[in-house]
């Protein structure tokens, strides 16, 4: 084991020791990336997966795990992401490689059409499954999803989708505490705890994660905004027939809530709640969100 990822284990070990969770880390065989993806295992009942935006992996969710009881929670790192393995060609075909890889977790886990529960690119992620595929339940998005009707991303994420500034950037400004902290100052989640901050770094400075970050921005982004023909659009979220709820930041740099009601409008069967805080609000909003997911889980499940 490399010393990137026995630092990342410890890390993320601390960050479930801060919010007591007891939390069993699964690595299951995935095909798709020619390897494994990591799974922390936490609580008893209905299943819940749940999946983070990205470069950031699933023990950053440590807060509202703690808070979300009488669920079996499923938190997946993303290919490159955490412990899960990936290819350097998985962000050729984004949406292909990302519900092949989401199908055989399920598989692997014994999940038929679970509850998603999600964030950004999870939250694509999870739309395209539900799309393509008949295996996801009712889904929970908190903050803005990646690419939704005209949602962007803050201009210096932007800049990293081109090729050279992005390479030239990353090596300009290597993991490190100060730039994780401006990391959440662009997504309006700031002041972050140290445990998170030390999770973030550690999952920077895995060996996959800098050319899957960069390969997966180039591939949704460009300088001017996101890619359109990438885009969730408001035709697809018609298609979206399982009941969803949507949490919304209220200083979200992503999107505004008006974005959020647009989505709930295109929808069939969704709801919209805007609560305190950024592009990831469960981080100061756990307790705010957790009652009004809890009670939508156990309605649907």
């Amino acid at each position: 084991m490399t010393g990137e990822r026995q630092d990342f284990i410890q890390t993320q070990q601390r960050m479930l020791d801060r919010y007591r969770i007891k939390a069993q880390s699964q690595l299951i065989e995935i095909p798709s990336i020619g390897g494994h993806a990591q799974v922390l295992v936490s609580g008893e009942g209905p299943p819940v997966v749940v999946i983070n935006g990205i470069g950031t992996p699933g023990a950053m969710w440590a807060p509202l795990m703690a808070e979300l009881e009488g669920f079996q929670l499923y938190a997946v790192d993303l290919p490159g992401y955490g412990l899960t393995d990936t290819h350097p060609d998985f962000a050729s075909d984004m949406r292909r490689n990302a519900v092949l890889f989401l199908e055989e977790v399920l598989g692997s886990l014994g999940l038929d059409r679970p509850a998603f529960m999600a964030n950004s690119l999870g939250s694509l992620w999870s739309y395209w499954l539900a799309l393509d595929r008949d295996r996801v339940g009712p889904m929970i998005h908190i903050g803005c999803p990646a690419l939704v009707l005209n949602s962007s991303a803050p201009f210096p994420m932007r800049i990293l989708s081109v090729r050279p500034l992005g390479r030239l950037m990353t090596r300009l400004q290597p993991p490190s505490e100060k730039q994780v902290r401006q990391l959440s100052k662009m997504v309006k989640e700031y002041p972050l705890v140290p445990e998170l901050i030390d999770l973030l770094v550690a999952t920077e400075r895995l060996p996959a994660f800098r050319q899957m970050f960069l390969s997966t921005v180039h591939t949704l982004l460009r300088l001017r905004g996101t890619r359109p023909e990438k885009r969730l659009t408001a035709n697809q979220l018609t298609k979206i027939h399982q009941p969803t709820l949507i949490f919304w930041g209220e200083n979200d740099p992503f999107g505004s809530p008006d974005i959020g009601q647009a989505m709930v409008e295109s929808m069939p069967d969704a709801e919209l709640h805007i609560v305190g805080g950024g592009h990831a609000p469960w981080l100061t909003q756990a307790k705010r969100i957790s009652p009004i997911a809890g009670e939508f889980l156990r309605r649907h499940s």
